[in-house]
């Protein structure tokens, strides 16, 4: 069973933990557990992803219940016109808030991607942001004698693969749990003092005209992050 976070006769939206699979993919054709299906069996009735979230990212996962309903939305989400609001924790002190525009390479799947132009140039990608809180931890990581981490609500413009994890990185605060593109020294600090491996990136606002009654949509939830971060900066998660 999956959390329930809004739903009406066009859509449902869940709470996807990190993890999970959004749907099947010939990539992890070992899994067995996917939110598309969980979401299937729990209300009895075939749904469409309307957008999509990493496997080790967790929040809010919205599904249409009709193809036509999933279009429209797809329409909305070229138009930008989704809002899609994320918080995550950060390596370092970010600004108090910033774009970052910088443009990513389409990253291409051996498998699913054999016969795609490896040529494509860069795409236009654009993330604003926003820093909540910084703290400081007495503890030396790395090459520093103490340890410095932000919390930052995130607002993604486009909606390129790993955009976010990638955005950060380039800007040299990697997310606190990426293994792909964090930081090894602080992955290990929080893993070795409090068994964390959890990606620290949750989707946590989603918002949008619904297509049909045309009023506004806003579904939001907390981060469910490990106890040890939220206590950390004092922030209540779900």
């Amino acid at each position: 069973m999956l959390t329930v976070l809004y739903e009406d006769e066009q859509f449902i939206a869940v709470h996807k933990p990190a993890g999970m699979l959004v749907h099947r993919t010939k990539l992890n054709s070992s899994e067995r557990v996917y939110a598309m299906q969980v979401v299937r069996d729990q209300i009895g009735s075939h749904v469409f992803p309307v957008h999509r979230l990493d496997k080790p990212t967790s929040g809010i996962l919205l599904f249409a219940k009709s193809s036509e309903t999933a279009r429209a939305v797809s329409e909305l989400i070229q138009r930008h016109e989704v809002d899609k609001k994320y918080v995550g924790v950060v390596r370092g002190w970010t600004l108090d808030s910033d774009t970052i525009d910088y443009a990513l390479k389409e990253q291409l799947d051996k498998t699913t991607d054999s016969k795609a132009r490896k040529d494509k140039p860069a795409q236009a990608a654009v993330t604003e942001y926003q820093t909540i809180k910084r703290i400081e931890l007495p503890n030396a990581v790395g090459r520093y004698a103490s340890a410095r981490y932000s919390w930052v609500e995130m607002n993604p413009k486009s909606g390129r693969k790993h955009q976010l994890r990638r955005h950060f990185k380039h800007i040299f605060h990697p997310i606190l749990g990426d293994r792909k593109y964090g930081d090894r020294d602080h992955n290990a600090f929080w893993l070795n003092t409090h068994h964390i491996r959890k990606l620290c990136l949750a989707a946590t606002e989603l918002s949008f005209t619904h297509p049909y009654s045309s009023l506004p949509v806003c579904i939001r939830c907390a981060p469910d992050f490990p106890a040890p971060v939220l206590e950390v900066f004092e922030i209540q998660g779900c």
